[in-house]
């Protein structure tokens, strides 16, 4: 009876730390979802799960700690330790040289709705899985 206990017993996924969207940009978030089910349809489909249990509010509620479409954000890889500070983007405005990550990357679809504190998993194209905290968020500029 033993065995069979520890023969079945599954492994737990991390849960997830809460997200939330800001409503006005959910139109576009999930468009380009639809649009990446046919180029990447296991990044298409994370999307799609983030959107599917994110808390959306209007932009007036949007916490200023929390990631969005313009925000900066730096963050750690609790592996290495190692420290890095982006700007998630739409696609069309990504531009790595300038730190500017797009949403519809691994990192970018595992940083939106998260905020200040999150600590979350990422797999990264090459299939590692990381562990990162969030450490600061800055809310986008008016003029983003």
């Amino acid at each position: 009876m033993i065995t069979e206990m520890t023969k079945s017993t599954p492994r737990r996924r991390p849960r997830a730390p809460k997200i939330v969207i800001n409503a006005d940009d959910l139109a576009h978030i999930e468009a380009l979802a639809e649009g990446a089910i046919e180029r990447n349809p296991a990044l298409a489909d994370r999307l799609m799960d983030e959107i599917g249990r994110a808390r959306i509010v209007k932009p007036a509620r949007m916490p200023s700690n929390v990631v969005a479409i313009g925000s900066t954000v730096t963050y750690r890889d609790e592996t290495t330790g190692a420290e890095r500070t982006v700007t998630l983007t739409y696609p069309e405005d990504a531009d790595i040289a300038q730190q500017r990550v797009s949403l519809v990357t691994p990192i970018g679809v595992a940083l939106l709705g998260l905020a200040e504190g999150a600590v979350f998993h990422w797999d990264t194209r090459a299939g590692q899985r990381k562990t990162l905290s969030v450490i600061r968020v800055e809310a986008p500029s008016s003029g983003d």
